[in-house]
């Protein structure tokens, strides 16, 4: 789907996921909160509870190299935290 970019799988997303059952997506930076419930229910077959957003700025990077010193920035990004029904879960590596 064009609103999912790529679900966020680490270590801290996957302890969010078996303690409360909540999900971690980026997604697109113009999604609204009900584009991202209905992609989430449509893609995984499951129902959303909440869909909290947050949007993330680009950081500035600075490194040292022989020709110089080389800035630059990174992307900004938007996440959503998805909270699903207990019954209800989402395995990411079913697909593998």
């Amino acid at each position: 789907m064009d609103i999912l970019v790529k679900p966020i799988v680490t270590e801290k997303m996957t302890a969010l996921a078996d303690r409360f059952n909540r999900y971690g997506f980026v997604v697109e930076r113009k999604a609204s909160k009900q584009q991202i419930k209905q992609a989430v229910e449509s893609l995984y077959k499951v129902s959303v509870v909440y869909v909290n957003t947050m949007v993330y700025g680009g950081k500035s990077k600075t490194r040292f190299t022989k020709s110089g010193v080389i800035t630059g920035k990174t992307k900004s990004y938007k996440k959503a935290i998805v909270t699903l029904a207990e019954e209800d879960s989402i395995d990411f590596y079913s697909n593998i």
